[in-house]
Order: C-alpha cells, then structure tokens, then sequence
C-alpha cells in the first residue's frame, strides 16, 4: 500500500490524491536500504529482486534509470538473458564543459553502463542525444514521448477562480507552479515581475519548497501597490492542478537546473491549452515550444531576456487564444498511448 511520503523539494509531506495503481497487476518488492529513497543510490536496496523476476519469468524487463543499486545489478545480471528497455530523461544540458576531465571519465563510465540495454525509450530529443553521446546506436533508439494524462488536463474541473484571489478578470496573469527550489528558479521570475511595466499584469506562485520564506520575504519589501499583485498558493494535489491553470495567460518555467531533465508542468499547461515560457535549460524546450507559436525561449538565468519575453507577451494579449491552441495541438501527440504503443511493438 502506498504511504504519504515526506517530499524534500516541497518540504511537506505529500498524499497524492489520485491512485496510480488501480487496474493494474503489481508487487512491491522489499527494500532494505538504511535510507530509502529515490534521491541516492542506495536508497533502492533489494535483495530478493532478481530472484522474483527470475520466478516471474518475463519476456522483457523495463528499467527506470540506472542509478540505483537494485537497478544497476539488476541490468548487468539479466543483460544477454533478457531483452533490456531502458527508459530515463537524462540529458547533456549540464554540460559546461564538454572537454573536461570529469566530463570524459562520466561519459566512459556510462558507455558502459549502457551496454546492457537493447532499447533506449528516449523522451524527447534531448535525450535522444544523451544516448547517442554515450554510445547507443540509431537501431536501439526509439522514441517514447514524455507525456502526461492530457485529457484530464484539457478537461479541467473548476476551483478557485481569479476574483478570489484578488485578481481582476481583465489582467494579465504569469504563472509559476512547482517545487520552490534552486533547480526551478522561481527568484528569477519574481525578480523579473517586480520590473515589468504594465501594471495590469498579476503574477500567481502556486507550490511551497525552501526558497518560500525568502521569497515572501522580499515581497513584503515590495510597495503595496506591486505586492498586492503577486499571489502565493499552496500546493496543488493532481485533481485540483488543471484548474490552477486556467487562472493565468501564460505558464512560466524559469529552470536553471541541475537536473531539469524535462519540466512536465509544461505538458501540463499545454494540454490546458496556455502558451508557455521556458528556460532553454528544460529539457522540453526544444520539443515543446515554437517560438511566437505557442510561447517563447528564454537564455537560462538571464533575468533581462526573460523580463524581454515577458513584456513582449503581456503586450501582445489578443493573440493568447492562438497561441493557447497552438499549444493544445503541439502536446496531443505526447500521451500515454503513444508509449504503451511502442512498448507493445518492441515486444511483437
């Protein structure tokens, strides 16, 4: 039975509201880790695991990332017994300095990691790189997209609405939401808000993590006429998220990483058709998001050239309603379907 679990980057422990195993044949396998935990090696430690596969007698094992230390021996016992897939989101974008030492001794290491995998479901283009980088070949490459529930995005529910949150239903609204946490860069966005001209813009920050007392913190320095105009929510369950999104014209995802593989809350704001600002840190950036079609790029960190795009879009609100139907368009075909398909034709 799945447990609400204490999550670092929202600081608070989480209870997911929807069940993510209903319908579905499954067993949990015992894990003996001092630490449990996805957030370390060897915080996935078990034993017994090879042996129940063994007895399950598969066809194909498919493996979410490698670093652990169940899933790491678990690849190299099974690698020429089983047919290895191989799904994660890892990308190059971290990347300073390609030429470096460190840089070379990880790309040798995981070289060789990867030679037990037959498939690699890459998520995007992105990681499609990463793999080829680290010596997959074309032929064990197939494209899996990352993809969340669209339609009970698209659908919505309805939930809080503008007005009470004190926000007049003619205003231009940004929105962040997610993890406050060095990774998502929501400084940044507040530090780019607090310069915008147009003072009919209203901008709504919806999450918690460890970054939350500083930031209201600076907006209590903040003239009551600019603070009266940046909203904090709490975090959002999945039931209650679509409609979070319908309270803004554009959604914002100001990553600077490490380790912003992809940035799914874009699929999210897509699917509830809402034009998108992205760091070029996100993995989804070069996916997702045509420019002046459905959002804009923006340099990672360059509080100026997202304070442009920002501008650039508040000034141009007649056009969001294109621009949101762009986006709805663009993520149709990243869906759930769209991954079961391939699974299903890898095992034909």
């Amino acid at each position: 039975m799945l447990k609400e679990k204490y999550d670092p980057g929202f600081g608070k422990v989480i209870d997911w509201d929807i069940p993510l195993l209903d319908g579905y044949d499954y067993t949990f396998v015992q894990n003996v880790s001092s630490k449990p935990g996805s957030n370390h090696f060897r915080g996935i430690d078990n034993p017994s695991l090879i042996q129940e596969i063994e007895n399950w007698s598969p066809d194909a094992i498919l493996v979410f990332g490698w670093s652990f230390k169940s899933h790491l021996k678990l690849m190299r016992y099974f690698k020429g017994k089983k047919e290895i897939f191989f799904r994660g989101d890892s990308n190059l974008l971290d990347e300073t300095n390609q030429n470096s030492f460190k840089t070379l001794i990880r790309r040798f290491f995981l070289s060789f990691i990867y030679r037990s995998v037959d498939k690699a479901l890459y998520v995007g283009s992105n990681n499609k790189n990463y793999y080829s980088t680290h010596g997959l070949k074309d032929h064990q490459l197939v494209f899996a997209p990352h993809a969340i529930d669209n339609q009970r995005f698209s659908n919505g529910i309805n939930g809080v609405t503008r007005l009470q949150i004190g926000i007049p239903n003619n205003a231009f609204v940004f929105l962040f939401a997610g993890k406050f946490e060095i990774k998502k860069n929501p400084h940044l966005l507040l530090d780019a808000f607090i310069k915008i001209a147009n003072f009919n813009c209203h901008l709504i920050l919806v999450g918690s993590g460890p970054l939350e007392l500083a930031m209201k913190s600076k907006i209590a320095t903040l003239p009551i006429s600019l603070s009266n105009r940046i909203h904090f929510l709490p975090f959002q369950n999945q039931t209650s998220i679509p409609a979070i999104y319908q309270l803004c014209d554009v959604f914002v995802l100001p990553s600077q990483g490490p380790g912003e593989t992809w940035g799914l809350s874009i699929n999210e704001a897509m699917a509830c058709s809402k034009p998108v600002l992205v760091s070029d840190q996100c993995g989804a950036a070069v996916d997702l998001v045509k420019k002046g079609k459905n959002g804009y790029i923006f340099n990672s960190n360059d509080g100026l050239d997202l304070l442009n795009k920002m501008e650039i879009l508040s000034a141009n609100h007649h056009d969001f309603s294109e621009m949101g139907t762009h986006s709805y368009q663009l993520i149709q075909p990243w869906n759930f379907d769209s991954i079961c398909s391939t699974i299903e034709q890898l095992l034909v």
